[in-house]
């Protein structure tokens, strides 16, 4: 779609302004863009996507990724509004995860016909990377998963050790799982988030622990939401900052670079981090700054590697006791490269999450751990030419899920009636995923209606339990 190119037919409903084209925003502006509501997008980068988005690197044409993301088949509302952009045809589903160690020694987990929750155990019992003694410890904390999510408030490493769990367990499983999905050591995750990753995601159903991997560049599949709300009557407006706004009792003024537009609606849909640059003068201002201000970033680091040869037949695999943590082969994952045929070489992503120890260091010094790293589970690297490499270090990635957080997380009201907020970071009852972000924006939708007198409801209910994780609430 051209920058603020908006359809001929025009919705007639009120006007809603939405600052951030990140996931939140999208979802938010969608919803509300179905529900005959007039929508203005203002995004400052080029592209939508937020921090889902793709850019061309410099000097070489290739479309990257900002960084890896994947969806769960839990995921509903992220699933719900792939649907809704008709992008759900561009997301490969696998129900087998590769764990390797150092040395190329293989594991897997997939489901087998057993119920929920013992669906995953005849490949858990296989598991080549854990004794017996580890698996017995990891079965007693499973088991103290299923009746329900802890009410602790501590972290989840002292609830792991309070369940017995061995060092190995620990490092070998719990962490793998939660650093990936949380952005977060351990030792900084609350009780609930962690064991609501594992319950929601492995115990409930085989279903929701399916991953899925977009299989084009990531501002390709959410950019199709400029058109969405163009067809709706609404514009996206990118390469264009919002500098302030100013709410009245009857709409909100917007101030941009370009100029001002007035809104009956606002949802400022930017990071918490962004946010006290937008508010208005006032007390009001002050208590929503103050509010946010427990809440703190962790970084992610993606690395990408490009080679004159394929280092390995997998598309897939997470990578146990060293710094990276996940392996994607995207020579063989993105669509387009499958379309023209084998690729002659190999394109990897490599991520390490909560990567506070890689902020201060170089890229080069960065690029060499990661191939000195790689050819430990891949042993053709040692072989290969690396024809080209990047790495992206996404400071303020996602919120810390730290037991101190829910308190900061806030609901999307504030405090000027036609003003409302939309984020990962907002009370969601998620983590800063993905699925967090489409549904703060489904949640604010919701509140902005009701606010309008509308109480339709856009949020899409949970995967259910199957098996005899249904006799558990």
């Amino acid at each position: 779609m051209a920058e603020g190119r908006r359809s001929s037919g025009a919705a007639a409903g009120p006007t809603v302004g939405v600052i951030g084209g990140g996931l939140a925003g999208l979802a938010a502006a969608c919803a509300v863009a179905d529900a005959s509501y007039r929508v203005t997008v203002f995004e400052r980068k080029p592209f939508l996507g937020g921090r889902a988005a793709s850019y061309e690197l410099p000097g070489t044409g290739e479309v990257v990724d900002n960084c890896q993301h994947i969806l769960l088949g839990c995921c509903t509302n992220l699933t719900n509004f792939c649907e809704r952009l008709g992008v759900s045809a561009k997301i490969r589903w696998y129900d087998r995860l590769t764990f390797l160690a150092p040395g190329g020694q293989q594991g897997s987990t997939a489901p087998s016909r057993l119920p929920a929750p013992f669906h995953a155990a005849p490949a858990f019992l296989g598991y080549p990377h854990l004794s017996l003694a580890d698996k017995l410890s990891i079965a007693r904390g499973m088991f103290a998963l299923i009746e329900g999510i802890p009410g602790s408030d501590g972290d989840f490493l002292q609830w792991l050790r309070a369940h017995r769990q061995t060092e190995r367990a620990i490092a070998r499983f719990w962490s793998p799982v939660l650093v990936s999905a949380l952005n977060e050591e351990l030792s900084g995750v609350s009780v609930h988030y962690g064991a609501m990753v594992f319950r929601d995601a492995f115990l409930k159903s085989a279903a929701a622990g399916r991953l899925g991997v977009p299989t084009v560049p990531l501002s390709e599949l959410y950019g199709e939401a400029a058109g969405y709300i163009a067809q709706r009557g609404g514009e996206v407006r990118l390469r264009c900052t919002v500098e302030s706004f100013m709410p009245s009792t009857n709409g909100v003024t917007v101030r941009t670079a370009q100029g001002v537009h007035r809104f009956d609606y606002l949802i400022s849909a930017v990071p918490f981090h962004m946010l006290s640059e937008l508010l208005p003068p006032g007390a009001e201002a002050e208590a929503l700054a103050r509010s946010v201000a427990p809440l703190r970033t962790v970084p992610i680091t993606g690395i990408r590697l490009w080679f004159d040869r394929e280092i390995t037949p997998l598309e897939h695999a997470v990578l146990l006791d060293r710094t990276i943590q996940w392996m994607f082969q995207k020579s063989k994952i993105l669509s387009r490269t499958r379309e023209d045929g084998p690729p002659s070489g190999s394109y990897l992503e490599l991520v390490v999450s909560a990567s506070r120890s890689l902020l201060e260091k170089p890229r080069a010094e960065i690029v060499e751990l990661a191939l000195r790293e790689l050819a430990e589970f891949f042993p053709a690297v040692r072989e290969a030419k690396l024809l080209k490499s990047t790495v992206v270090k996404e400071v303020h990635a996602t919120f810390a899920p730290s037991p101190e957080s829910a308190a900061a997380r806030l609901q999307p009201q504030t405090a000027w009636p036609r003003v409302f907020l939309s984020g990962d970071w907002t009370a969601t009852g998620w983590p800063a995923t993905m699925e967090g972000a489409v549904r703060g924006g489904y949640l604010t939708a919701e509140a902005l209606a009701s606010a309008a007198g509308d109480a339709r409801r856009f949020l899409v209910p949970d995967l259910p339990a199957q098996g005899i994780m249904r006799m558990f609430r």
